[in-house]
């Protein structure tokens, strides 16, 4: 069975829908959550279910580049196959992508390529949807690459924006649909049935 690492800086709600999901389907055992600070609600819920947790803090590594270099030595020991970013607000560094080519994953509150990219995250997405007056926004799972947002796309959901939506109505509907198709990706990850080639990616039954 594949093991995973899950990063997480918030409250971690698509942390939790993969967990959900697993202890109904068993696709993958959760080795370790990492958290980016202390006190964060993905930590409560790693805790809640056992789940081992590391804290990388910025504040404790001025020198990203050590960071990332401890925490890939801990995620080779803990022998992780795939990382998984739900909500993980750290940039990370090139050597880190190589470290793992083609084994992080990420799940973003649009449909990439509109409204990715740097500065958009939680909140700015969903304001800078309403602002261009797009009718249709989303959310994606891509694989990770050096370009923030801009690796290849696994899977999208298309959510309706509504005329009365505020930022905080839309991002509420997106991360309903977030909390299916990341632990859906995930599943098929770990079950091998992703096949990328290039920007080209194929989920097989």
């Amino acid at each position: 069975m594949k093991r995973i690492a899950v990063f997480a800086s918030g409250g971690g709600t698509d942390f939790q829908s993969v967990i959900d999901a697993n202890a109904g389907e068993n696709f993958c055992e959760i080795a370790c959550l990492i958290a980016s600070k202390d006190g964060i609600g993905a930590i409560d819920r790693a805790k809640a279910h056992g789940i081992k947790t590391a804290v990388f803090a910025k504040k404790d590594y001025p020198d990203l580049e050590k960071l990332y270099a401890e925490l890939t030595y801990l995620l080779n020991i803990n022998r992780i196959d795939y990382i998984v970013l739900a909500g993980w607000l750290k940039i990370i560094p090139e050597s880190f992508i190589r470290a793992f080519e083609d084994k992080i994953i990420n799940i973003h509150p649009s449909l990439i390529p509109a409204f990715c990219g740097a500065g958009m995250y939680g909140l700015n997405v969903h304001k800078a949807v309403l602002e261009y007056g797009a009718k249709v926004s989303g959310c994606t799972v891509h694989f990770v690459n050096e370009v923030p947002d801009g690796g290849a796309i696994i899977a999208q959901t298309a959510v309706e924006v509504k005329e009365n939506d505020t930022p905080e109505s839309l991002q509420a509907r997106i991360l309903e649909r977030e909390h299916e198709l990341l632990p859906y990706c995930v599943k098929k990850l770990c079950e091998g049935k992703i096949v990328k080639d290039g920007r080209t990616v194929t989920i097989r039954n």
